[in-house]
């Protein structure tokens, strides 16, 4: 491999905004997310609901199907 070309790799804290963090090994030292293994539906198996300002609504009504 070539010298000096290669990004340094840290063993970092990952924090989760659920408050979950573990260590990981990234090219950054510190990251946040928003959503981890420990809080994504997919993992846990709940279904979380966004509700996206009506957009469904307002498709209706612009086109007249209520």
């Amino acid at each position: 491999m070539k010298e000096n070309i290669h990004p340094r790799y840290f063993r970092t804290k990952l924090t989760c905004a659920c408050g979950e963090s573990f260590e990981i090994g990234s090219t950054r030292e510190n990251l946040k997310v928003e959503i981890c293994s420990k809080c994504h539906p997919f993992f846990t198996g709940k279904q979380k609901f966004v509700d996206t300002g009506g957009r469904v609504e307002r498709f209706k009504r612009k086109y007249g199907l209520e």
